[in-house]
């Protein structure tokens, strides 16, 4: 599964991270444990932090740089208006390719049990 999932996830690691987002506000390493947490164990934090300075170039984000008890201060990502239309976007997108795939799933595994 290893390239094809990463070309797949190339796709929808946006709309994954914004529904984290949704979900709480939460710094880039606090994001990819997450990912983690809910089976993406292959994501290099390095990806999530480039994904997190193109939501934040595209407004989808608002960004507050909080204290950190070790380093310089964190930036902390909350999902704006404008992230929330997108990822309400993002899963009616996701909904309407599960859906089709599915059914061609469904129709190609029982044209080859017949």
């Amino acid at each position: 599964m290893g390239k094809q999932m990463t070309e797949m996830l190339k796709g929808t690691l946006e709309g994954l991270v914004l529904a984290l987002l949704a979900e709480q506000p939460a710094y880039g390493y606090e994001i990819t444990t997450r990912l983690r947490d809910h089976g993406f164990a292959d994501i290099a934090e390095g990806t999530i932090y480039a994904l997190l300075v193109r939501i934040e170039q595209k407004s989808l984000v608002d960004v507050e740089k909080v204290p950190s008890e070790k380093g310089p201060p964190r930036k902390v990502y909350s999902l704006n208006a404008q992230g929330r239309e997108e990822l309400e976007d993002f899963w009616k997108t996701w909904n309407f390719l599960a859906q089709h795939i599915e059914q061609l799933n469904t129709t190609t595994t029982s044209n080859k049990e017949n």
